[in-house]
């Protein structure tokens, strides 16, 4: 029996990633029809092209359907993907660009710029979880890869949605270390706990045995190049942290890597524009090289077999966006984690992954808290809400600083973020 699935956002060059991961899982995942809806027709046209290309190499049997209509996107869909950059690149730009003004990092899933994308992003992701809610299957899923993850998928949640949030990160770094160790990436098995873009990995099991003690001692060095952090660091944590938590553990370095460089929403607007002018050549039937700069690496290979084992049930592990149920002790049943949970036809159940020692469950704490404050913030739009949970975060703090960056957030996003009472 086939299966119906709608992107949302499905001009975003991000989908020829995931078009080609489906297409070469159609045993698994057998998609009878695929939708790609976006509110740009301009986008939508180059992108759907060469999706449809890579359909046809492949011999996939199914219909490729494109509308700028949610609702007639989301009707009798099965599943749908969500991976929306609400007000584009140049409200990425914004969120990388005004915290630097008031001494902050500018990052658009953490800090005082995951803060801005998280106001105009949650009530957009409601709003259309509503229409999946009225218009899809009954028991539809929304696979969520909207930033910030974490919290996109906590207001899914709470709001009593059928939902499970997708990151990279734990894909992409079991490959880095299969890399370093020579072994394939299926025989690893990370015990990856925390938050999205706030992880550590507790434990790298190799065919069952746990060998970071090993990695550290033998690849510390590469592993932090790859993650941008010190050497000595990991051994004193004695764990391996996901590349975002260079942010919280060398923020006055990355700030003035960031105050003198050049800031990452411009490096995405040129390959975005490089990208959809490659995605009209009608010889092009593969995704592009220059489509691993964009980032989301191995977000197709993530994102289809996290929809295969939600379809067939096959119960095998996978880390996702999940309420904790008892996973991470320390944190309340309803808070979304990131850790592995085993994936069968009634939803992601996520593992026990032991308990995060005081320097890191301390820190987890910390952002949850304003996690929770800026889901209530995004969906009320009530200003001392948002105060307090840029006061809250860990990578922001100071109460006049906060309430001025708030207003710039705002003034900047004031057709996008819901107005505040």
């Amino acid at each position: 029996m086939t299966v119906t699935l709608a992107v949302i956002g499905g001009g975003s060059t991000y989908t020829p990633e995931l078009v080609d991961g489906l297409a070469g899982q159609a045993a698994r995942l057998p998609v009878g029809e695929l939708v790609l809806q976006d509110i740009d027709p301009d986008r939508l046209a180059p992108v759907a092209g060469l999706a449809g290309r890579i359909l046809r190499r492949h011999g996939w049997p199914g219909r490729l359907r494109t509308t700028t209509s949610l609702p007639e996107a989301v009707t009798g869909a099965d599943f749908v993907v969500v991976q929306l950059r609400v007000g584009g690149q140049a409200a990425r730009l914004q969120d990388e660009t005004i915290p630097l003004r008031y001494g902050y990092l500018g990052q658009e899933t953490v800090g005082a710029g995951g803060f801005g994308k998280a106001l105009r992003t949650v009530p957009v992701v409601l709003e259309l979880a509503e229409q999946v809610r009225r218009y899809a299957a009954g028991d539809a899923w929304i696979v969520d890869f909207t930033n910030p993850v974490g919290i996109v998928t906590q207001a899914l949640l709470d709001a009593g949605h059928r939902a499970v949030g997708l990151c990279n990160v734990a894909i992409g770094l079991q490959r880095e270390i299969a890399r370093l160790l020579d072994v394939a990436p299926d025989r690893l098995a990370l015990a990856h706990a925390g938050l999205n873009h706030l992880t550590w990995e507790l434990a790298v099991r190799l065919d069952g045995t746990d060998v970071l003690p090993e990695l550290l001692d033998r690849h510390a060095g590469a592993l932090a190049r790859y993650l941008d952090l010190p050497a000595d660091l990991l051994r004193d944590l004695a764990v391996i942290p996901s590349r975002y938590l260079r942010f919280y553990y060398r923020t006055a370095e990355q700030l003035a890597r960031q105050q003198a460089g050049e800031i990452r929403a411009r490096q995405v607007q040129r390959i975005e524009r490089e990208l959809l002018e490659r995605y009209r050549d009608p010889a092009l039937d593969t995704k592009p090289e220059q489509l691993a700069q964009r980032g989301g690496r191995y977000y197709s290979e993530a994102a289809v077999r996290l929809i295969a084992s939600l379809h067939d049930g096959r119960g095998d592990v996978q880390v996702v966006n999940v309420c904790n149920q008892g996973a991470l002790a320390g944190l309340p049943d309803h808070a979304v984690v990131e850790v592995p949970a085993r994936i069968d036809a009634t939803g992601a159940h996520p593992l026990p992954v032991g308990p995060l020692p005081p320097e890191l469950l301390g820190l987890v704490q910390h952002v949850k808290a304003y996690e929770h404050l800026a889901v209530e913030a995004a969906q009320t739009g009530d200003r001392r809400t948002a105060r307090l949970a840029l006061l809250t975060n860990p990578l922001v703090g100071g109460h006049p600083a906060a309430g001025q960056l708030l207003a710039e957030l705002l003034a900047a996003n004031d057709e996008l973020v819901r107005a505040p009472s």
